[in-house]
């Protein structure tokens, strides 16, 4: 198992709409989430900065093939367009990164 965490900013003025979808999720992004092997996904608003904290857990053998999968997957697709306008993605992030992903620096089960 692979834990991810990431951070991404949240417009202010679409702060309300993502929270909005996000209390339900369509059941199909949900599939595919699950489907891609992630599990005991979260993501967490801090204000009043508005960055939003992802973690989740990866129970697969390939990363990369289950990513591109759920980025190949036409509803994702439709989810993404939805939310992404609402997000601010960090100056600092790495190239190629919408979410900035974040090193684990400690753990404790």
């Amino acid at each position: 198992m692979e834990r991810h965490a990431s951070v991404l900013g949240l417009g202010e003025e679409g702060k309300a709409e993502y929270i909005r979808l996000h209390a339900a999720v369509w059941p199909t992004v949900l599939a595919k989430i699950s489907e891609c092997h992630i599990r005991n996904y979260s993501i967490f608003l801090k204000e009043p900065e508005n960055l939003l904290f992802s973690y989740f857990e990866y129970h697969g053998t390939d990363f990369a093939a289950d990513m591109a999968l759920m980025a190949a997957d036409p509803e994702t697709q439709r989810w993404w367009a939805v939310c992404m306008p609402l997000q601010r993605p960090l100056d600092t992030r790495k190239d190629g990164e919408w979410w900035a992903e974040m090193p684990e620096v400690f753990h404790q089960d």
